[in-house]
């Protein structure tokens, strides 16, 4: 089957089912997962491709945690919040020295998703329990990563592609 055609399929149940999943069984918003699931091919895709999509995605995330955190409990302010944004992203390019973080946009996409989950779960970074929006963010990470291992898997299968050997 030609590549194109075996990703749409691959890509196509696969997001129908991440929705679906979303939606009902693991609720964590699924724009996340997209976003992980994107990271996981800008990464270089396979299990490389995974881990350090994963890694850099929740460093992102704890990155923009800690960054809230400190937001939350100083001035109301916006030049406050400006400054304490700009060192969060000077942290995730400082980051980026190390080699399984040296892909900056994935570190991004988790800083990002973890803002974005506060807003859209109406949480804050001191919410306790399992909907605390770090771990809902790092959740949604991990499912949108292995989605993109999935489909990658799958696109391979349908294409008649033998898996790359370590």
């Amino acid at each position: 089957m030609p590549p194109l055609i075996a990703a749409m399929i691959s890509l196509g149940v696969l997001g129908a089912i991440d929705t679906y999943i979303t939606a009902t069984v693991f609720p964590v918003p699924v724009w996340v997962t997209f976003i992980a699931w994107a990271s996981f091919f800008a990464c270089g895709g396979g299990q490389q491709g995974l881990v350090k999509s994963i890694v850099s995605n929740w460093t992102g995330i704890i990155i923009a945690s800690i960054t809230l955190l400190i937001i939350q409990f100083g001035p109301e302010h916006p030049i406050f919040a400006a400054i304490l944004v700009g060192a969060g992203t000077s942290a995730m390019v400082l980051v980026s020295a190390i080699p399984i973080l040296n892909f900056p946009p994935a570190i991004v996409f988790g800083f990002a998703s973890l803002v974005g989950t506060t807003a859209a779960t109406g949480t804050t970074v001191t919410t306790s329990g399992l909907n605390h929006p770090t771990m809902v963010a790092m959740a949604a990470m991990l499912l949108g990563g292995v989605f993109g291992l999935l489909s990658e898997i799958g696109t391979n299968l349908l294409a008649g592609k033998k898996p790359a050997t370590a």
